[in-house]
């Protein structure tokens, strides 16, 4: 793999955790928290597989690709979700999370 196209790809992955994490914390203050249910565990998830993803990328883990192709995955629903949401923080997240996705899919392309 490219170390330019790794970096460019470790850079999204940590906005995307910090967007999720941000998220999550908010989402929890929500006063209908019935209506943030998936919401915060979309971005509980992402976070999560983002974090696996920055570890396998950063010790060039054989599992890297099948890895971030995953957390490509993962993005693009909790931007699916997140974008439904109209407070900051999901906005935020959604946002996060599809150029996340984008650079996972272009890295595991290449």
């Amino acid at each position: 793999m490219e170390r330019t196209s790794v970096e460019e790809t470790l850079t999204s992955v940590i906005e995307c955790m910090r967007a999720c994490n941000h998220c999550f914390s908010k989402s929890l203050q929500e006063e209908d928290l019935h209506m943030f249910t998936e919401c915060i565990r979309l971005t509980r998830e992402c976070s999560d597989i983002c974090s696996l993803a920055l570890n396998a990328l950063e010790t060039d883990s054989a599992f890297s690709k099948p890895i971030v192709a995953l957390c490509a995955q993962v993005c693009d629903t909790c931007a699916v979700e997140c974008g439904r949401h109209l407070h900051d923080h999901c906005q935020a997240c959604a946002k996060a999370c599809e150029r996340c996705a984008e650079a996972c899919r272009t890295l595991v392309a290449a």
